[in-house]
């Protein structure tokens, strides 16, 4: 019998496809395995790129705090997103960061709330306020636990302000600062001082009766040398020696309730933030609560090492600030604060929520907390200063 012959017609149609559907496949794998097997060199993608302003010099304390953030971020992200920081001046001005990073001019910003203070003066109470009754670290607890975070997503809503926003580091009270002379000892004393502050201090000191100008860290020297101002404050003896207050001034007032709770504020333009993949937003986020920590570490080790060099190397008096200067502090913040509530929209909405979660949290805090003054004291065989 002979054999019969098959053409591509006499095969039944599902057997072509069949056909069809086997070699596809075939062809499908043979382009896929080298894909598979080296991915970073046929699928690999270029990293995100976000360009961060500091408020910060290059040689400042802070700028190496935000590198800290950065840092984090990049080596969780894994290539595929990558922080680059620059310091202030790099692409604007101090004081321009919050306008730049919400017009999209930057991507990000690393500073404090008080820098965009003229905006809303209820900006500076997210970390640039006076007192509150409560510590530093319970007032970024607020922020992070105490719906100080809503708070302040609803008032850069209301001012139109782009950013998504983060905080980070509950940093020591401020010193009274540098002055010429010996610190005055009575609130009184201090009227008709020229002082360097920003934010609400501002409004507290000038209610005590100082001429007060709002200066960029760069600015303080110069303004000191030139007599704009007489005395100012801006952080912490790190940040202070390193541009030079040791220059201008020889006596450092130590403690304030000025601005006694203050946090970096780590904003990102809201568009480019909501273009990212979730877990990257999240590493934003969970990052300024790891670069806390370390930012509290490295002030401790250069707070205290710059203090005693300060002291030592520069032959700076350093002073408590006094009781009176305290209480006269207190009693102009209540005038403050008082006008602000009637006059600020969102301000009494802001100062209650932060007072009412400082009254619980602080009466735990104080009532539990040892002495620790007076163990310093005897276990180091060192009074402190007065």
């Amino acid at each position: 019998m002979s054999e019969a012959k098959v053409t591509p017609d006499s095969v039944p149609q599902t057997a072509k496809e069949s056909r069809r559907r086997f070699f596809g496949k075939a062809a499908t794998a043979a382009v896929a395995a080298p894909l598979a097997g080296f991915p970073m060199i046929s699928v690999a993608q270029s990293p995100v790129v976000l360009k961060m302003q500091g408020a910060w010099g290059p040689n400042e304390i802070f700028s190496e705090m935000a590198q800290q953030y950065v840092t984090r971020v990049n080596e969780m992200a894994g290539g595929r997103l990558r922080l680059e920081y620059l310091p202030t001046g790099a692409v604007v001005k101090t004081f321009e960061i919050m306008d730049a990073v919400s017009k999209g001019v930057l991507d990000a910003g690393h500073h404090v709330s008080g820098y965009w203070y003229g905006k809303s003066k209820v900006a500076s109470l997210f970390g640039t306020g006076p007192v509150s009754g409560a510590t530093p670290e319970i007032g970024l607890t607020w922020i992070y636990q105490g719906g100080g975070q809503q708070l302040w997503d609803k008032l850069v809503a209301k001012l139109n302000l782009n950013v998504v926003g983060f905080f980070a580091f509950p940093m020591p009270s401020q010193p009274l600062g540098w002055f010429k002379n010996r610190p005055p000892r009575t609130a009184a004393a201090l009227k008709g001082f020229k002082y360097r502050t920003i934010g609400l201090a501002a409004d507290l000191l000038q209610e005590m009766g100082m001429a007060v100008a709002q200066l960029p860290g760069g600015e303080i020297v110069p303004a000191m040398q030139r007599g704009v101002i007489d005395a100012f404050e801006f952080n912490n003896p790190t940040a202070d020696m390193r541009f030079g207050a040791q220059d201008v001034a020889k006596f450092y007032s130590m403690g304030s309730y000025h601005q006694a709770q203050e946090f970096f504020e780590i904003i990102f333009n809201k568009d480019k933030y909501n273009a990212l993949a979730p877990d990257l937003k999240a590493i934003l986020k969970y990052a300024a609560e790891a670069a806390s920590q370390a930012n509290m570490a490295l002030a401790h080790d250069q707070y205290s090492k710059d203090l005693q060099e300060l002291i030592v190397k520069h032959k700076v008096q350093v002073s408590r600030t006094s009781a009176d200067v305290y209480k006269g502090q207190l009693a102009a913040w209540d005038v403050v604060v008082a006008k602000l509530e009637k006059e600020v929209d969102m301000f009494k909405e802001v100062n209650d929520s932060f007072k009412a979660w400082s009254r619980r949290v602080a009466f735990y805090h104080f009532t539990n907390e040892a002495d620790y003054k007076m163990a310093f004291e005897h276990v180091q065989k060192i009074k402190l200063p007065v």
